[in-house]
């Protein structure tokens, strides 16, 4: 029995480029691995707990944990569905919370200008809630160069509440901000586009319209974001126009209540009010009325008609804007939009088509049967929908994650990035 000679291996010569390729692989294995090791050893051997290495993990950290409870507050009941970009809301929303400052300027007469709010209730509490919540929030700073944006608090409200003129009161503000121009260094590096400044209803539109320098270059915080009167959507911010506190708890998951079609009751103070009055007031099945409902006839009956009402139909007033439609929301009413050129409050963010009845004014005409075109099935996702945006349209003292105030300095963060200096 002869044994066989063992199988022979192919030889490959030095200068083989396969050889040489294996040569190399192996060698960059060597000195990823050795230098690995030796960071490894080195960051274990570091004895400051302040090092290089630690503050890097800490950092990492500290992202990692900010975006995980940005996640679940974005993921929680499926609120996935009423963003246009959940994923980047929620990364862009944690980065807000680490990083973003403001200044506020200190100067200015506290009877005219920054001041606690004498009240936070009205059609001007979202403006006394912001100017109080940017206090009490971690955003404040008191350092001027760590600030991204710069607050200018004018609160024109206070200065009509004294019996101003809308003339004085142009003049007041013109020599407010001049005075912030002459004094500190800010304004002149982006000709004022880090400032912003905030204002709710029509008082704070006129009293600053004759202010082009202001209004142009600065972002506006405003309640009546309208396009046809100066409203720059990717500059300017909408301000949900909320009349806090509410008279009775919030709305939601009660569809057998919701037996009306429809519901409006207002002052006839703009032409689409008239008109939604004069073709639907004597209307069965929706429920019009060209006034206020009088309190004689019982307690909270406008309110309680928000509890009754599938869709509860909000149209520009005086300007295009109506805390009607926050109302809505709250108490869980799909509002249907019935207004021109109105930048919807964070429409940006949210998709309003998910919660809400949007239309253009010429569709008052056919307005019932719009509303009874809309499937069951579609109501019943609008309204689950609409709860969960509630928190987003509730001012809170102090502010909390997620709330009106939160997304609004959302949407001044994302508009602080395209600011050039």
């Amino acid at each position: 029995m002869s044994t066989g000679k063992p199988p022979q291996m192919a030889s490959f010569s030095a200068s083989s480029p396969l050889c040489s390729l294996q040569g190399s692989l192996l060698t960059l294995a060597v000195l990823t691995l050795f230098s690995l090791t030796y960071f490894s050893l080195n960051s274990l051997r570091s004895p400051l707990p302040s090092s290089s290495a630690t503050t890097q993990v800490s950092v990492a950290k500290l992202v990692r944990d900010d975006n995980k409870a940005a996640k679940d507050g974005v993921e929680e009941d499926g609120l996935y569905d009423i963003y246009h970009s959940p994923e980047v809301f929620r990364l862009n929303y944690a980065e807000m919370e680490r990083k973003f400052k403001v200044y506020i300027y200190p100067d200015g007469d506290p009877d005219t200008f920054y001041q606690t709010p004498r009240k936070l209730t009205g059609k001007y509490a979202s403006e006394g809630y912001f100017f109080q919540n940017i206090r009490e929030s971690r955003f404040r700073t008191e350092n001027p160069d760590q600030a991204h944006l710069f607050f200018i608090p004018i609160s024109c409200h206070k200065m009509r509440g004294k019996g101003t003129s809308y003339e004085n009161m142009t003049i007041i503000v013109q020599n407010y901000v001049q005075m912030l121009i002459s004094k500190y260094p800010y304004w002149n590096r982006t000709l004022g586009a880090d400032h912003f400044f905030v204002s709710c209803h029509d008082v704070g539109v006129r009293a600053t319209e004759g202010l082009p320098l202001l209004v142009k270059n600065s972002m506006r915080v405003v309640c009546s974001p309208s396009y046809d009167v100066g409203f720059i959507p990717h500059k300017d911010v909408a301000l949900p126009q909320v009349l806090q506190p509410f008279a009775l708890p919030a709305g939601g998951n009660d569809l057998e209540n919701r037996t009306t079609l429809g519901f409006w009751a207002g002052h006839r103070n703009s032409k689409i009010r008239v008109i939604l009055a004069r073709i639907w007031e004597n209307d069965t099945e929706l429920d019009i009325s060209n006034n206020r409902i009088n309190r004689a006839m019982g307690p909270l009956l406008y309110q309680k008609r928000f509890y009754r009402t599938k869709f509860c139909i909000c149209p520009g007033g005086s300007q295009v804007n109506s805390a009607r439609i926050t109302d809505s929301i709250h108490y869980g009413c799909v509002p249907v939009i019935l207004s021109n050129y109105y930048d919807l409050p964070f429409n940006d963010i949210l998709d309003w088509h998910k919660f809400a009845v949007v239309l253009k004014e010429n569709d008052v005409y056919q307005l019932k049967q719009i509303l009874k075109d809309i499937p069951d099935a579609d109501f019943v996702t609008l309204h689950k929908n609409l709860v969960k945006v509630q928190r987003h349209y509730q001012w809170n003292s102090p502010p909390i994650k997620f709330d009106a105030f939160h997304m609004v300095m959302y949407e001044l963060w994302l508009r602080h990035h395209v600011i050039k200096y």
